[in-house]
């Protein structure tokens, strides 16, 4: 079974022209409500027994809402490029999406479709997934504030046409940051630079790290597909998937700006669920890929990554043994 995301918004926006806020931001007004998406276990089922969605209802915002693009404070735009625009679909915050990592998302909201359409008749099959992250706001300022954090452009890898919608794969890229938001309807759209990590001063230790991850990734999948699982859980195969698509040669029809090195996608390789994670390992991990968005320094992303995934075996082994003692 594949996890997937089911997105039903009524995202009813108008986009703020001229821009006369201080900090030179975008922002976007909501006056009406958004619903956000929430991860589910795929089933068959699905059409009578849609997941159970995080709605952001205007009963939850005072009449006036911003989304303001921000960026980290530890990740810096190359200098060199030319800005790209792109659709936009944004997430809650613990929807965050990191590059290498797969997903499976469930349209079927008009606008989305559209968004998806969009993508599809352009030359890249490429979108921005986004974090809707909220923020403290000046008391000076009314209403509530979210920052649009943790953009990662995404290619569309597959599309299944449903009675109702259509299931999409998509695949992460590379980090973004959202600059300007040029269109509210019939969807988002706007204009992003790629955050890319800074150079490294010896590949050295970079292709020596990169072999201790490789080497633990497959260690760690090699258990892991000896656990048995229930089938509500994902496939477990998603270490050596996002492994083997970092390792590729890029195919993907975009500035070469926006593709990170293969050492920076290896390093985030390792930063998905594997089996039999419980709520709170879930929740490490979220809080290991927010931690992976904001690093720019290659090594240090491999080190918190190696570090993660021998945790990961040790809890896979210490499972496997329980497993073969026939304790449930």
């Amino acid at each position: 079974m594949s996890s997937f995301i089911t997105l039903t918004p009524n995202f009813s926006t108008s986009l703020v022209f001229p821009i006369s806020n201080p900090n030179k931001t975008s922002v976007l007004t909501a006056n009406n409500s958004l619903f956000l998406a929430s991860s589910s276990s795929y089933d068959t089922s699905f059409k009578s027994n849609f997941p159970k969605l995080i709605s952001v209802s205007s009963s939850s915002f005072p009449s006036t809402s911003k989304l303001q693009c921000v960026s980290s404070s530890s990740s810096s735009p190359s200098s060199d490029v030319t800005p790209s625009e792109f659709p936009l679909l944004p997430f809650g915050a613990d929807e965050v999406l990191v590059p290498t990592e797969s997903k499976t998302l469930h349209l079927y909201e008009a606008r989305f479709l559209a968004l998806l359409e969009e993508s599809l008749t352009s030359k890249n099959k490429l979108f921005v997934h986004f974090v809707l992250d909220p923020i403290i706001s000046s008391a000076t300022v009314s209403g509530t504030s979210f920052a649009a954090r943790y953009g990662c452009l995404v290619l569309i890898e597959n599309v299944e046409r449903l009675e109702i919608g259509a299931l999409v794969s998509i695949r992460g890229i590379g980090r973004v940051k959202i600059v300007n938001f040029n269109q509210a309807d019939p969807y988002l759209k706007g204009v992003v630079i790629p955050l890319q990590d800074s150079l490294p001063d010896s590949m050295d230790k970079i292709v020596s790290d990169i072999t201790k991850l490789k080497e633990s990734l497959y260690q760690l999948n090699s258990l892991q597909i000896k656990l048995k699982a229930s089938k509500n859980e994902s496939l477990q195969t998603q270490i050596t998937n996002s492994l083997r698509w970092a390792e590729k040669e890029s195919s993907i029809y975009c500035d070469e700006s926006f593709i990170p090195s293969v050492a920076e996608r290896l390093s985030f390789a390792g930063l998905q669920p594997v089996s039999g994670f419980s709520q709170s390992e879930a929740e490490v991990l979220q809080k290991e890929k927010l931690e992976a968005m904001e690093i720019k320094d290659t090594s240090k992303r491999i080190e918190k990554t190696l570090e993660f995934v021998k945790q990961n075996t040790s809890m896979i082994a210490a499972k496997l043994a329980i497993q073969s003692l026939g304790v449930q």
